[in-house]
């Protein structure tokens, strides 16, 4: 097996991860979602420590919280992240899975609008054409449900913010993730010593137990398998790739969860999917555009450099 295809193997099998942890989270929709993400934090804190314990750069750990501007980032990034996996456990136990596989289907687009924001990018016709089919999507929703999908909303927006504050951290994905939830842990450990002054589920029977500490291993084993594919598959592949995560959430919403899909959703997703197969086909050129460029100028460069073969240059 080549590199590259090890490395769509990988991000396969992150987002067949993240495509199924709804099934995870409903196994736990007993358990109060502040409590399951509390849990979460730790157990991920525990599991990313040990990782980079075994790889010997822990030490990374302490230079990435060495200066307050790298902590004040970081928090940043944390409480976005956190807001969003709130979100997500929320929206499957209480019956809005489908809401949150929305979320995460107009993410890349959200993406583009913090861009502009942010940077200062500019759209392309088939980026702002995308935009504007996933506003249409919203509104769609908004009208048939009497509000505008603020679960979906919010969760794009989350990840997306999440998304720009990782941008500028120099910081690898497994240490920058280890610092998040390590800026966590004092808040999670709060709640759960609230929590367990009342009972708590943790503790309570063998199986809750072990579900919640599964929390870190599944939250890392994905991130982990992402941060190796990303190094091996050209960006667009790994966008086109990604929609492998909503796409099986949806399935799990509707096939498994019976979650109600009603007309206005019959209409509001095929506008996302229509806005992400024109997001992707302008990706994919931008990027065979790009490789097209890179061997133009290699080739001229070596034109430019290699030895003379007319005997000009004799001595």
């Amino acid at each position: 097996m080549t590199d590259a295809a090890r490395g769509v193997a990988a991000m396969v099998a992150a987002c067949t991860i993240w495509g199924l942890s709804g099934l995870y989270y409903k196994l736990l929709d007993h358990v109060p979602p502040l409590e399951v993400l509390a849990h979460r934090t730790l157990w991920s804190l525990v599991f990313f420590a040990g990782v980079l314990a075994v790889q010997g750069r822990l030490a990374g750990l302490a230079a990435a919280l060495d200066r307050p501007g790298k902590i004040a980032r970081i928090l940043a990034a944390a409480l976005f992240i956190s807001a969003n996996w709130f979100l997500f456990i929320f929206s499957v136990q209480s019956g809005r899975a489908t809401e949150a596989s929305l979320g995460y289907y107009i993410f890349p687009l959200v993406a583009v609008l913090l861009g502009v924001v942010a940077f200062g990018e500019r759209l392309t016709r088939a980026q702002a054409v995308a935009v504007a089919l996933a506003v249409l999507a919203v509104g769609v929703l908004a009208a048939g449900e009497g509000v505008a999908p603020w679960i979906s909303l919010a969760l794009a927006g989350t990840f997306g913010l999440y998304g720009l504050m990782k941008k500028r951290l120099a910081v690898g994905p497994v240490t920058s993730v280890t610092a998040e939830v390590a800026l966590l842990a004092p808040v999670a450990l709060a709640i759960l010593w609230s929590v367990h002054r009342e009972g708590g589920t943790f503790g309570t029977g063998l199986g809750d137990s072990l579900l919640l500490m599964l929390s870190g291993p599944l939250t890392a084993t994905p991130l982990m398998l992402f941060a190796y594919a990303t190094r091996r598959v050209a960006y667009a592949t790994v966008g086109l790739v990604q929609y492998l995560n909503p796409t099986l959430q949806f399935l799990v919403a509707v096939l498994i969860f019976g979650e109600p899909f009603g007309l206005y959703d019959a209409v509001a997703f095929p506008l996302i999917w229509t806005a992400l197969a024109l997001y992707s086909v302008a990706a994919l050129r931008r990027e065979r555009a790009a490789r097209s460029a890179a061997r133009a100028a290699s080739a001229e460069s070596a034109g430019v450099t290699s030895p003379r073969s007319d005997g000009a240059a004799k001595p």
